[in-house]
């Protein structure tokens, strides 16, 4: 137990973090994320700023955090530095103005960043756990991100030891450390539900400098129920799959499937399970959200790994009353693991991601809105998409009521080129781009993702434009853009009383 490590008020512990520190904190999403050392943190930050004394940090972590790390930091104008991702308002915001330096990266690749001293020198770890031993076992809680790595090149240790947790959650954990490259093995997982490590991750416990108690959710929201939207592009997804399996591209058994966070990517799971005609499959993504615990426990799902329990408290709980059920069909992996561009590749995983936009030639904008603002982040997006058998972006065709076209002549921003966005989809349609030259990738996804409303002017766009591998006119690429950003729609003439309903 942790007896052998002095118990420190939250209060206490933020006191040993000092201005220009980078600090690591663990989880993956809300799940696993300290929760009241950052709280104490930014309470500290406010009361060193009506000094008028200068305190901020440089914040590193999975992905998103929970609101008592993120939100807290950023509204007491404590970060100076974020990286990989976030979803908090108030950071993004700061991210936007200029105020934070916010460093998007690929999710797969903090660990190694963060292990090589490129960021620096990590001054404080502070890492969620259901337990630690005096050997310096620390059992992690609901999500894993690079807690692993930051134990082990972080000077300093604060463990919040939150007892809201299970203590069975470990049970699930799987930890699997690399060794610097050139000296790597191959990571020997060959199917989703392989366990290759340990339950636990290994610090020096000489640097846990205390441990300091909680008893909190992770406070993880539960998303709304699929819209009709949600439920076409679901439909699309589910029959472009199963008619790859009937043609022998993909095996009777299935493949492995990754799916991105939010409504879309739920309602496109909860689409196979509702159809009789789609086989059981296994999950190796980075992130378990509240259906997929559904179609496990319903046995649509045969089992996940993942990196992250990112779940409602009622479904977590649901989760911990049933262990039993989950125990053997749940792997939790670091994420340089659960998001490795090598296993990736071995499985064959199909990977379902969501865009902000989509051009006419597949290029696809997960992170920014009109090329400048920076919704979240890139997240492990990337990571799949570049690795799968399988590459699915999806997206409605429009949004803000139809003033603005998902589909677009050039996107704003471009996180996933046209070379690695392999089928889109929208509620119009899906286009399958494997195989198809420019001109008729354009075409594809002019005639079955854009509306019906803004079809005219893309294949127009597509046509008048001068000659070449990819047909572009310069003057008139971003002209969509501009009339949104100008009048508020993208065609300001157009009547958007056919997008009610």
């Amino acid at each position: 137990m942790a007896r052998a490590f002095p118990t420190l008020a939250a209060e206490d512990a933020a006191e040993m973090i000092t201005h220009g520190s980078l600090v690591g904190v663990s989880g993956f999403t809300p799940a696993g994320s300290p929760k009241v050392v950052p709280a104490a943190l930014a309470k500290r930050a406010r009361a060193l700023h009506e000094k008028g004394e200068p305190f901020q940090i440089r914040l590193l972590s999975g992905a998103s955090t929970g609101p008592m790390c993120d939100d807290a930091l950023a509204e007491a104008r404590a970060i100076s530095w974020r990286a990989p991702y976030q979803t908090s308002n108030p950071l993004r915001k700061q991210a936007n103005s200029g105020e934070v330096d916010f460093i998007d990266m690929h999710l797969s690749h903090v660990a190694q960043v963060t292990a090589s001293g490129v960021l620096g020198l990590m001054d404080v770890a502070i890492v969620e756990a259901v337990d630690v031993t005096p050997q310096g076992r620390v059992h992690l809680t609901t999500g894993i991100g690079n807690a692993p790595t930051f134990l082990q090149r972080a000077d300093k240790v604060i463990i919040e030891l939150n007892s809201y947790h299970s203590p069975r959650i470990s049970e699930l954990a799987d930890i699997y450390m690399q060794a610097a490259p050139p000296r790597r093995d191959p990571i020997p997982i060959h199917d989703p539900l392989d366990r290759i490590g340990n339950r636990y991750a290994d610090v020096d416990p000489r640097k846990i400098v205390g441990v300091v108690r909680s008893n909190l959710s992770d406070g993880g929201r539960a998303f709304t129920a699929a819209d009709a939207v949600s439920r076409a592009i679901g439909e699309h997804v589910c029959s472009f799959l199963l008619n790859e399996m009937a043609a022998g591209r993909i095996p009777p058994e299935f493949l492995p499937l990754q799916s991105g966070v939010g409504n879309v990517s739920n309602a496109v799971m909860a689409s196979f399970s509702t159809n009789p005609d789609f086989p059981r499959f296994k999950l190796y993504t980075e992130v378990l959200q509240d259906t997929a615990i559904d179609l496990i426990a319903s046995g649509s799902v045969l089992g996940a790994s993942t990196c992250s329990l990112s779940l409602s408290d009622d479904k977590l709980k649901f989760v911990y009353d049933n262990f039993d059920d989950f125990a053997d069909r749940i792997v939790l992996r670091p994420q340089e693991i659960s998001n490795s561009p090598e296993v990736s590749r071995r499985l064959g995983v199909i990977a379902t991601n969501t865009a902000i936009e989509v051009d006419i030639y597949g290029h696809a904008n997960s992170s920014h809105f009109f090329g400048t603002q920076m919704m979240n982040g890139l997240g492990g997006s990337g990571d799949f998409e570049r690795n799968a058998y399988l590459s699915i972006f999806m997206c409605p065709s429009v949004a803000k009521g139809g003033k603005v076209s998902t589909i677009v002549p050039m996107c704003s921003h471009v996180d996933h080129s046209e070379h690695s966005v392999q089928v889109v989809v929208t509620e119009q349609g899906l286009a399958d781009l494997r195989g198809l030259a420019p001109m008729a990738r354009a075409r594809a996804i002019i005639d079955n993702c854009a509306h019906p409303a803004y079809r005219d002017y893309l294949h127009h766009y597509l046509e008048a434009a001068p000659m070449g591998h990819l047909r572009h006119d310069m003057k008139r690429c971003f002209e969509l853009l501009n009339n949104f950003l100008e009048t508020g729609a993208m065609l300001p003439d157009l009547d958007l009383k056919q997008f009610e309903g």
